[in-house]
């Protein structure tokens, strides 16, 4: 089990709480001798404050230079003495905040609450404290706000735990007792391990990108590479500090909890796959589209559809020809895509996709019997599969089929035997995303590959992706978080 160290500037400031040998006093850890023990160690620093080359400051300096998990890390108190990245925009806030004005206080201009460890007793503002502790991982902080016409964040700040009155000392000990049992409560396996990697997966998503057999394989692949792959769930958030590494096994997008992980766990300085950037950068489909028009590199016909400009969907329809297929930009798994006949149906599915975006984009339609998938890992093709469309429908996934969703057969070859100009289209289509793990759709037109989409978060199933390889594809993709962990812990940028 990791040992747990909480660190107070003096003795006194803990004399409210019971005494515990995981408590020593700022002077007594930054005494402690420098050991090649390689037993995980999570430090909460509750120093008075962390001014630059302060003592609390030292604390989380010479804490990390020991290989101990901080909060908070040396990177947060940089952070917070920066007003320019806590800017939040919470749409509500003006009414949350009227919500808790003393009666008669309409001319009050300033608020505040404390946040213990993402937590506070405001519970209409829990969802914004939890933002704030996301964002900026201390134990104690003050949030304020200030309003001229409408309420804002206006400060950030640490808070010494010498500074807390009766009743917040006590909601402190309950957030603290909450969140060392939350965050230290699994013991590790007896076995010693290298490195440990956080497996983000939801056991309840009807189309996850690994099947449970995947799943096992890549945690067994880790094992044979002194890697511990511990699946997590997105509950877990705040236990990202214990790991090494950060390996996404569900459906990403940028504007839930995938995003969040994968933003933290590269603040943290972990080895994150899929990483922030390539997760925005391949889940929006206008984005990848502009990408690879402007290297020159080949895509259907696209045109963009504005929702305040529905006017030129004639024209457009003209450029591009009938049948042709409308997509919602971050949809997946061939989700919020619609092929269209005629002027009344696009008009039509363009009003109901419309309800979901602001911009929709148009394609030319082209049809193949299947679509080539191309597994990508730090720009070296993977694996290479065919995709074939479902029985009786233009695309690989057909959601409107009776029951359970239908999808097309497929066929995994060996990289090598695949066509080398669609390998090669593969690779340059994931240049300029970033050098994670990618599959890349392709489409071959009278002998033309063509670019249909690159996804951050390829499937790879026990029976599909790894037919050909088998479990050597599982031990291929551990090996580079092996190389890439091992990278990092001698300094060497990749």
């Amino acid at each position: 089990m990791a040992r747990l160290v909480i660190v107070v500037e003096k003795a006194s400031d803990w004399s409210s709480y019971y005494p515990s040998v995981d408590v020593v006093t700022a002077m007594d850890y930054l005494r402690e001798p420098v050991s090649a023990d390689d037993e995980r160690t999570h430090v909460i620093n509750l120093c008075r404050n962390y001014k630059y080359l302060g003592t609390g400051y030292y604390v989380s300096l010479l804490g990390e230079a020991r290989g101990h998990k901080v909060m908070p890390s040396v990177r947060t108190v940089n952070d917070l003495r920066r007003r320019s990245l806590y800017g939040l925009d919470i749409e509500d806030l003006n009414q949350k905040l009227t919500h808790f004005l003393p009666a008669g206080g309409r001319d009050t201009t300033d608020f505040g609450i404390l946040v213990y460890f993402g937590e506070t007793a405001y519970t209409a503002l829990q969802d914004l404290a939890r933002q704030v502790f996301e964002l900026f991982p201390c134990p104690l902080l003050r949030i304020e706000f200030e309003r001229d016409r409408v309420w804002q964040v206006s400060s950030i700040k640490p808070v010494g735990l010498h500074t807390l009155d009766d009743a917040q000392e006590d909601a402190f000990a309950e957030a603290l007792d909450h969140f060392s049992k939350k965050l230290w409560r699994k013991p590790k396996a007896r076995k010693r391990y290298r490195y440990d990697i956080a497996m983000l997966v939801d056991p309840n998503e009807v189309m996850p990108p690994s099947n449970k057999k995947a799943l096992k394989s890549f945690v067994q692949a880790g094992k044979e590479l002194g890697i511990e792959v511990d699946p997590i769930g997105k509950n877990d958030y705040q236990r990202l500090a214990e790991y090494d590494g950060l390996f996404i096994r569900e459906t990403t997008a940028s504007d839930n909890h995938t995003y969040r992980f994968a933003h933290r766990a590269e603040k943290e300085g972990m080895v994150v796959i899929d990483d922030p950037s390539s997760i925005l950068r391949c889940t929006n489909k206008i984005y990848l589209n502009d990408l690879m028009v402007s290297r020159k590199l080949a895509v259907p016909k696209t045109e963009i559809l504005y929702r305040e400009d529905t006017k030129g969907l004639k024209e457009i329809a003209a450029r591009l020809g009938y049948p042709l297929v409308l997509k919602i930009p971050d949809g997946s798994f061939s989700r919020g895509v619609m092929k269209v006949e005629d002027e009344q149906a696009l008009e039509k599915a363009a009003g109901e996709l419309f309800q979901h975006s602001a911009l929709l984009l148009a394609q030319e339609f082209l049809y193949t019997e299947f679509d080539w998938r191309i597994g990508v890992l730090n720009r070296e093709a993977l694996y290479a599969c065919k995709y074939y469309m479902s029985r009786g429908h233009w695309q690989i996934y057909n959601h409107g089929a009776k029951g359970t969703d239908k999808s097309g057969g497929f066929e995994t070859i060996p990289v090598r035997d695949a066509p080398a100009d669609v390998v090669k289209l593969a690779l340059k289509a994931t240049q300029g995303i970033g050098d994670g793990l990618y599959g890349v759709d392709i489409k071959q037109v009278e002998g033309r590959p063509v670019v249909i989409e690159v996804n951050d978060n390829p499937s790879i199933d026990a029976g599909v992706e790894d037919a050909y390889l088998g479990e050597d594809l599982y031990l291929r993709i551990m090996q580079e978080f092996l190389r890439r962990m091992e990278r990092k812990r001698l300094g060497i940028a990749d």
